[in-house]
């Protein structure tokens, strides 16, 4: 069996990255490999974070993993400590997640500094090239590309990015696996009297940080076009990572107010189950994406969900099966919504999402990586 260390993001750090890390190390340990993370001390500078806090200040830390908080990411002296500390360790690989360009130059050093030692580095990138790009992004992803020896990707579309940096065939495409560490779903009625919501309406989720890219005005034009229907209602849930305010006239413009309930805030893992257990529908209307964390969310709960046809989304939610596959505008959303509840769309998509959810096994994407690396 394998020693390994996952170079990610853990608790105290929040969001869908970590939870990932902490579902993906232990389902190596599960299957008999020696599994830990190393994290963050400093992830993002704080001017660098649209965030209300970077930090989980509800939870606890997992008991059954155990996270190394070290890697500063703007402290050159901590890529040197990380990599000490690695080496010294000796595991058989590494896996590094890589999402944003900025963080190239500390892991791209990091994994420089211990592939001298003979360990193997492999990564999963999630984002090659990010949604909204800056300036330095090419070379920083550059640098930590031909830092790595082989390479997971969750979306063809990131492949192909990737491709742009690598000709390497030491790489994969998996499906992301399942967000399984939000709880089991509850009564729908339960769950819509805790958030205050009544029994009678047709819920739409959105749900995620709100990032321009996330489309979340499309979904507003779609509800403009769906005043005719009054009892379908939208559930906006996540935290604005971006000013709030266009977005408030929309919905103002449009005197959709009725219609849309806001709860916008960072939603703690303890409370997603309450919002997927709540909807009758998710919705995505990504202007861009390469996956998505929500669609596996929604695949835990067995909630049907329509997405926009970009990125890697229109590979995981097949359409007219678990849920729809439609264009990025307003009035093309709209026409699916008003589908869904006038036809009762919900009982065969939700059958869909049950037979779709079984091969987003986190057993099956653990031996995946492990043959990746042997093979190197």
């Amino acid at each position: 069996m394998a020693k390994i260390f996952i170079i990610g993001p853990a608790y105290p750090l929040r969001g869908g990255l970590a939870t990932f890390d902490e579902l993906f190390c232990t389902a190596f340990n599960e299957q008999g490999h020696d599994c830990e993370i190393i994290s963050y001390s400093l992830q993002y500078p704080n001017f660098l974070f649209p965030g209300s806090t970077q930090f989980d200040t509800t939870g606890v830390a997992p008991k059954h993993i155990k996270i190394h908080t070290l890697i500063n990411s703007v402290n050159p002296l901590s890529w040197i400590k990380t990599a000490n500390f690695i080496k010294k360790q000796k595991p058989d690989f590494i896996v590094f997640r890589f999402w944003i360009p900025f963080m190239g130059p500390a892991l791209g050093s990091i994994a420089r500094m211990v592939r001298k030692s003979g360990i193997k580095v492999l990564a999963i990138t999630d984002n090659v090239i990010p949604h909204e790009k800056r300036i330095g992004d090419a070379a920083f992803a550059k640098y930590f590309i031909k830092s790595c020896d082989g390479f997971v990707t969750m979306s063809k579309a990131v492949m192909k990015d990737l491709e742009n940096f690598t000709t390497t065939k030491h790489k994969k495409y998996l499906l992301h696996p399942l967000y399984t560490s939000f709880g089991e779903k509850l009564n729908k009625s339960d769950a819509r009297k805790v958030l205050g919501i009544n029994d009678d309406v047709n819920l739409v989720l959105f749900f995620g940080l709100i990032r321009k890219y996330k489309g979340l005005d499309m979904l507003l034009d779609a509800f403009n076009e769906l005043k005719d229907n009054p009892n379908i209602t939208l559930l906006i849930a996540g935290e604005f990572y971006e000013d709030k305010k266009p977005y408030l006239d929309l919905i103002e413009k449009y005197q959709i107010q009725d219609q849309v309930i806001l709860h916008a805030k960072f939603i703690a893992n303890e409370d997603v189950k309450l919002y997927f257990s709540a909807a009758d529908l998710v919705a995505l209307p990504y202007r861009t994406a390469t996956q998505s964390g929500v669609t596996q969310v929604s695949f835990h709960f067995e909630v049907p969900t329509l997405v926009t046809n970009v990125g890697g989304l229109g590979e995981i939610i097949p359409h007219l099966k678990a849920g729809y596959v439609v264009e990025p505008n307003g009035k093309a959303i709209a026409e699916r919504i008003k589908d869904y509840f006038n036809n009762h769309r919900m009982p065969m998509f939700t059958e869909g999402m049950k037979q779709e959810k079984q091969k987003y096994d986190w057993r099956i994407f653990v031996d995946e990586v492990i043959d990746l690396y042997k093979n190197l």
